[in-house]
């Protein structure tokens, strides 16, 4: 059984594609107050929450529990906008080697589609796939959503 793995998932939106992106890119530290699964987040290291070696700490909600990491991130191509986000510490080394979040906004006329791929690699085979992440993503991308309607 292979350690290594990678889920993607697709979500329709009403907001543009430039929205999230920009609301990913230069407001991140916003998503607390716009979901409920996200409780709280700090910067944990850096001066600018957007720079690549900058560090945050985020407390969520995934499969009902409370759960800590930090991230950073790995790179943004603005041209494709597209994010990648490396989660690391607390909960998440507990289970996994490797694990990002890859955020992709796509235009498609009204609205836009908002593509998250989660690439893991598990520590062991006993490790579930993260399937708690994808609904997570796929819940908060449909909160925020709300929220960039009305701005």
């Amino acid at each position: 059984m292979s350690l290594a793995g990678k889920i993607t998932s697709e979500i329709g939106v009403h907001a543009t594609a430039a929205k999230w992106f920009n609301l990913f890119a230069t407001q991140l530290h916003h998503v607390q107050n716009l979901t409920d699964r996200v409780h709280a987040t700090k910067l944990h290291h850096g001066n600018d929450w957007h720079h690549n070696e900058s560090v945050k700490h985020w407390t969520y909600t995934i499969d009902g529990k409370v759960t800590t990491c930090l991230e950073s991130i790995e790179s943004v191509d603005e041209q494709n906008k597209t994010i990648t986000y490396k989660l690391f510490s607390g909960d998440i080394d507990r289970q996994f080697k490797v694990f990002k979040f890859i955020f992709q906004a796509i235009d498609k006329g009204h609205g836009a589609i908002i593509k998250w791929t989660v690439e893991y690699e598990k520590n062991d085979d006993e490790v579930d796939p993260p399937y708690g992440y994808v609904e997570y993503l796929h819940t908060g991308t449909k909160d925020i959503d709300a929220h960039l309607l009305k701005a």
